[in-house]
């Protein structure tokens, strides 16, 4: 899942964003609308989590302009006005939810990935395939009904290559999706995980590599 998060609080998007990252999300934080705007013009995103009162370009000019370009993106607005006709205009912006400052971190996570759950969205709450079960709401991914011990990271790698199961996903298509816009696309990064999760996995193998091309999961 990748998500954009906008807020021009440093410490509490920052903060949100290391959060996210820890349940195999990639983030990507900007401070502002305008480097918002930038953004959604060159990645996309599962969902995009926007404060309301930014500088250059508030939080309602970037809602607007997502349900205006119909990217598909998932919106959920922050705002620290609880009203309920602050509520409405922000859900009448074409918002998907809204969630008052201050929040729970939990809730803000769970609120997240029931958005990316959605039919515009590509997250599945749970996928199953070559005896390998994926539960993306907790985090969990089992192995013939034993619980594997994954990292972020390598959680992030398996939920994109199940959901194209049988089918071969570049390197870059999983750099893209499981890293933020910070990893360098020359690195090793996704060789590694691949590796280390193939390992986890166990035999038989279930994913396999499709040389000069990619990675495929599912049965040999």
């Amino acid at each position: 899942m990748r998500v954009l998060l906008a807020d021009d609080e440093r410490l509490l998007a920052d903060t949100v964003a290391d959060g996210l990252r820890k349940r195999a999300m990639a983030v990507d934080v900007c401070y502002d609308g305008e480097a918002a705007l930038e953004r959604l013009g060159v990645n996309s995103y599962d969902v995009a989590v926007l404060d309301r009162d930014m500088p250059k370009r508030s939080g309602d000019d970037v809602c607007r302009w997502i349900v205006d370009a119909a990217l598909g993106t998932r919106i959920l607005i922050l705002t620290a006005a609880g009203g309920i006709r602050d509520r409405v205009d922000g859900l009448g912006l074409g918002a998907d939810d809204y969630l008052t400052k201050p929040f729970a971190f939990a809730e803000l996570v769970a609120r997240v990935q029931a958005l990316a759950r959605r039919p515009a969205a590509r997250i599945a709450p749970v996928i199953e395939h070559a005896g390998v079960e994926l539960d993306v709401p907790r985090h969990r991914a089992f192995r013939d009904g034993a619980l594997l011990d994954l990292t972020p990271k390598e959680f992030a790698v398996l939920t994109v290559l199940m959901q194209r199961a049988g089918h071969v996903v570049s390197a870059e298509t999983l750099l893209e999706q499981a890293w933020d816009e910070h990893a360098d696309p020359f690195t090793n990064a996704v060789r590694v995980a691949v590796m280390t999760l193939r390992k986890k996995l166990g035999d038989p193998p279930v994913v396999h590599t499709v040389p000069k091309i990619g990675y495929r999961f599912g049965d040999a």
